[in-house]
């Protein structure tokens, strides 16, 4: 099973939990105290996966490596390029 079919594998089942508790067709009856948390909890879940994940790159951004090796390989490169193009008649 790939990770999206484990995503959406438990997505199905925590909305259809969700469903039957707020809605509750099948019988449960929840308290009205309960049910105004548990009617919005949908949107309060995807605000805080947001914020979760605008945390997890802001952090993955800031610890991000550096690659001066490659970075200097990379620029050799350009430059090699550059020369070749110019040899060929290619003006910048």
């Amino acid at each position: 099973m790939t990770k999206l079919g484990q995503w959406l594998w438990g997505l199905a089942l925590l909305g259809s939990a969700w469903a039957a508790l707020a809605l509750g067709p099948l019988g449960p009856r929840v308290p009205p105290p309960c049910r105004q948390v548990l009617l919005p909890l949908p949107i309060y879940l995807l605000v805080a996966f947001g914020c979760y994940s605008l945390a997890t790159v802001g952090y993955r951004l800031a610890t991000f490596n550096d690659c001066e090796e490659a970075a200097a390989e990379l620029q050799e490169h350009i430059g090699a390029a550059r020369a070749d193009l110019r040899r060929r008649g290619l003006r910048f």
